[in-house]
């Protein structure tokens, strides 16, 4: 007897409500119907094991999902940044380990497509990248390669306040790289890292950073530290180690000094982490509607929904998620080159709302789901866990988030009080 397909969930944003493109519709409900059918009853694995979801990715080739942010003509899916966006958000409501770790593998994508796109170069510069990118690009959708994106070393660099550690030394025919990233998502699991790093010359200087894809198992390579975190478990973010690591001039993933002007005139670059909480936030209210009603899976059909505390718990969440559902999707739609300072200070508001109200909102789901929450038989304790990581991830920590917001909506560009 064939297997009864499980219910979708309704959108998180409705097409016709929100306005959403005919691509943006079609890819969301896709991502929905994977996530519930494969992504989902799996997820508890990851979490247990700390084991990377390669189970996952294989869906996600096969979905053509590696690709979703290749230009169609190199054979992927063309979504834009919002596009993507609302598609992350909805692998995040069935596993947050696999949207957070997908997030690192398609920015390789977006920031070398569309980014890239909206981005000056000299001539020379546009014909080699694209000649570049368009090698990395077969590789995922023909291949089904991962990328990933070491980012932080444990300094300043991440936040954007220092040039990166890992260096770049010129030799013949490439490049040598040195260094060391840490809370490398992917680690051990990527075919290839795209690793942020810095020209090794006198003065290293943020204009000089580089963007080049390293071999997964290209001599100098290793992957050390142990890895049990709280929480986003799956994801198998250890230390990668890089030791004179050649790469030749084509594992370039954007010019020198390109990511350096992404940095400055694309920011919202930075708001791709976020679609993986908002995901979180929803699954946790869509659990305990489920459970307040008796519907919740692997729960006794029981109905609470008639207790007045309830009800004043749902609509303290479905206020809180709604108001960080609102600010989002402005906020991801606005994304683009040279924003206005309005539209950054909402990129930030953004930011610390997904991060820091997705666990907002499991807390107030283990609240009113009582004594049930702390099983690992259902999502809740796991959602919490991995939620309150969000918070804490570079480039934007709620921290910096908080201390921008403060200081950006008090000054314009070039002002002191000296």
């Amino acid at each position: 007897m064939a297997r009864a397909s499980l219910p979708v969930d309704p959108p998180m944003y409705d097409p016709k409500s929100f306005g959403l493109t005919k691509k943006q519709a079609q890819l969301t409900a896709k991502a929905r119907k994977l996530g519930a059918e494969k992504f989902a009853p799996r997820a508890d694995k990851w979490d247990r094991e700390a084991i990377f979801p390669m189970e996952n990715y294989k869906d996600l080739h096969k979905a053509g999902f590696l690709g979703i942010c290749v230009p169609e003509k190199h054979g992927g899916i063309g979504a834009d940044y919002m596009t993507y966006a609302l598609t992350a958000a909805e692998i995040g409501r069935y596993c947050g380990t696999t949207s957070l770790t997908w997030n690192m593998h398609v920015s390789s994508c977006l920031w070398t497509g569309d980014l890239a796109d909206d981005l000056k170069m000299t001539a020379a510069q546009r014909k080699s990248h694209n000649r570049r990118r368009a090698i990395h690009y077969k590789r995922i959708v023909e291949d089904g390669a991962i990328y990933a994106q070491p980012f932080s070393e444990g300094g300043a660099a991440a936040a954007g306040a220092a040039p990166f550690g890992t260096t770049a030394t010129k030799t013949k025919g490439g490049w040598l790289i040195n260094g060391k990233k840490i809370f490398a998502s992917l680690a051990g699991s990527a075919d290839y890292y795209g690793v942020l790093c810095t020209e090794k010359k006198p003065n290293l200087s943020r204009r000089d950073t580089m963007y080049v894809a390293v071999p997964g198992d290209a001599e100098g390579v290793s992957v050390v530290g142990d890895w049990d975190p709280l929480g986003m478990r799956g994801t198998v973010s250890r230390n990668l180690l890089f030791d004179n690591v050649f790469v030749p001039d084509d594992a370039a993933l954007m010019p020198k000094g390109v990511y350096f002007l992404a940095a400055t005139r694309w920011p919202h670059m930075f708001l791709t982490l976020t679609p993986t909480y908002m995901g979180i936030a929803q699954a946790a209210y869509d659990f305990t509607v489920k459970y307040l009603r008796g519907e919740a899976p692997n729960t006794p059909p029981v109905k609470r929904r008639m207790y007045p505390t309830k009800q004043h718990a749902i609509a303290e969440m479905h206020m809180k998620l709604e108001q960080t559902k609102a600010i989002w999707f402005q906020a991801i739609r606005e994304a683009g080159p040279n924003p206005t300072k309005e539209q950054i200070l909402r990129a930030y508001t953004a930011q610390y709302s997904a991060m820091e109200n997705a666990n907002e909102l499991c807390r107030l789901a283990i609240r009113t789901c009582g004594g049930q929450s702390m099983l690992k038989s259902l999502p809740l304790e796991r959602l919490y866990r991995d939620s309150r990581c969000g918070s804490l991830m570079l480039p934007w920590t709620a921290e910096i988030c908080v201390d921008r917001l403060g200081r950006e909506a008090l000054y314009n560009p070039g002002e002191s009080d000296e």
